[in-house]
């Protein structure tokens, strides 16, 4: 299982990962699920990754030996991000027809899924979500977010902070708490976690981070928001309903 998070705002893009992969409680692997591609001063691509292992790197791999051809099917010359959304989307297509029916005959989870966003300058910064099936939908106004892997013990926080005018400090340290829950409550998903903060007003990459388990600032989060929420509970008034 895995955890992965991307946001859209005003500001920019925040992308966060983590990098635990878990087959079995005695095999506990880390891969980094966070890729980015870019072109200086042309664009910035990143996609996330979530669901077989296998699968995702076949079309991770794909995606990166298109690119290095350069031909028309290149991430690196889509002309808009929905070009992009739909070459990741037959990229895993591709996959799917040639790996999964072997994997579902021996009773393999062939499932997966992509979050891909950033900026091709001169369009907005965009964000989608890609299933499985290769189809996809982008973000809006009213779901500024997608996540993908083990997403309902951080959705909560995201629910009720993040809007597309949280500014990138706050959306970051939102999704700090969001992994935080996650991994508080879910041992399949785990450190380090990869950050990425893209800044839509300078057109560049203003944070890309490994956080690993013993960073101050995680342990911090951790620490803060439990006691936080311990000494909230304490102090909502008790029910009056007899």
């Amino acid at each position: 299982m895995t955890y992965c998070l991307g946001m859209k705002l005003d500001a920019g893009m925040v992308f966060m990962s983590d990098s635990r992969t878990h087959a079995g409680v005695d095999n506990v692997g880390k891969f980094e699920k966070m890729r980015v591609f870019s072109k200086p001063g042309d664009r910035m691509l990143v996609t996330l990754s979530a669901g077989n292992l296998s699968v995702t790197q076949s079309v991770l791999s794909l995606i990166d030996q298109r690119a290095r051809a350069g031909g028309a099917d290149s991430v690196l010359l889509a002309k808009t991000m929905y070009e992009v959304a739909c070459q990741i989307g037959e990229a895993m297509r591709e996959v799917q027809q040639r790996d999964g029916e072997h994997m579902r005959r021996n009773h393999i989870d062939c499932s997966a899924s992509f979050v891909l966003g950033g900026q091709i300058f001169g369009e907005p910064a965009r964000l989608f979500l890609v299933y499985a099936e290769g189809n996809f939908i982008e973000s809006s106004q009213d779901t500024p977010f997608f996540q993908i892997g083990e997403t309902k013990y951080g959705k909560p926080i995201l629910d009720r902070v993040l809007t597309p005018s949280t500014d990138l400090e706050d959306a970051v340290k939102c999704a700090m708490v969001s992994f935080d829950s996650t991994m508080r409550s879910n041992i399949s998903v785990g450190p380090p976690l990869d950050v990425l903060v893209f800044s839509s007003e300078r057109e560049e990459i203003t944070l890309r981070k490994r956080v690993e388990a013993n960073d101050p600032y995680l342990m911090h989060i951790h620490e803060q928001w439990g006691e936080g929420l311990k000494r909230l509970f304490t102090e909502l008034p008790d029910p009056e309903w007899g």
